[in-house]
């Protein structure tokens, strides 16, 4: 008999659980627009506030909408266990994904009082990997612009080394998910960063966004990722 009622008990336990997890997917934490901490005229006359609010509002928003939808499909068929399904979703799984992941990073990689030269620790990063900063600024801007098609410039963190490295990645592919560098400092050269302000001049634009890098997250990155 008390065999039986633990026995009950399991089962009573294990329905309670499934239940939970069922909950617990249903009510999974949708992503959102990230506010910005700055208004979208602020980055002028660098980068515009109709490019920003474009940018921000449309581009980036429709990145995380289309993200939650995919994790939503991508939910459903691990529910039933449908592998076919969850393989086919992987690219838009990493395009939107990247998406999210790398405007996020970049909204707070400019601001409004950036520019100039970072400090301490960075600098120090800086000049040791490159030569000075000067000469990252060159690489950095040289790859970015060459990137072909659309994509993203980097500057990131190498873990094994403890080196700084500059990338390039095609479209919304995220820096550390497909490199494993973490990533520090971005720039978007996706036509919609750029083309309402710049035309089809990409270097000019690279050229721009140097005046507005907010060398302060970029150095909090950097802490962050040494750790």
């Amino acid at each position: 008999r008390n065999m039986l009622c633990r026995a009950g008990q399991i089962r009573r336990c294990a329905a309670s659980l499934s239940h939970t997890i069922s909950k617990v997917a249903a009510s999974r934490q949708k992503h959102t627009l990230p506010d910005l901490t700055y208004d979208y005229g602020a980055l002028e006359p660098y980068v515009s506030a109709e490019i920003m609010q474009l940018h921000h509002s449309k581009h980036h928003a429709t990145y995380v909408n289309n993200l939650n939808v995919t994790e939503e499909k991508y939910q459903e068929a691990l529910a039933k266990g449908d592998v076919t399904t969850q393989v086919a979703l992987q690219p838009a799984l990493k395009f939107n994904g990247g998406g999210h992941i790398n405007h996020t990073i970049f909204w707070t990689n400019l601001s409004p009082n950036g520019g100039g030269e970072p400090q301490g620790e960075l600098m120090e990063a800086i000049k040791r990997d490159f030569g000075s900063f000067q000469k990252m600024k060159e690489k950095m801007s040289a790859v970015t612009v060459a990137v072909q098609g659309s994509g993203w410039g980097w500057l990131g963190f190498d873990k094994d080394s403890g080196r700084l490295r500059i990338a390039a990645c095609a479209n919304q592919d995220p820096l550390q998910g497909t490199t494993g560098l973490i990533p520090l400092l971005g720039i978007d050269v996706w036509e919609h960063a750029y083309y309402l302000q710049y035309k089809n001049v990409r270097p000019d634009y690279v050229k721009a966004i140097w005046s507005v890098v907010n060398w302060e997250n970029v150095s909090e990155r950097l802490q962050m990722a040494r750790k």
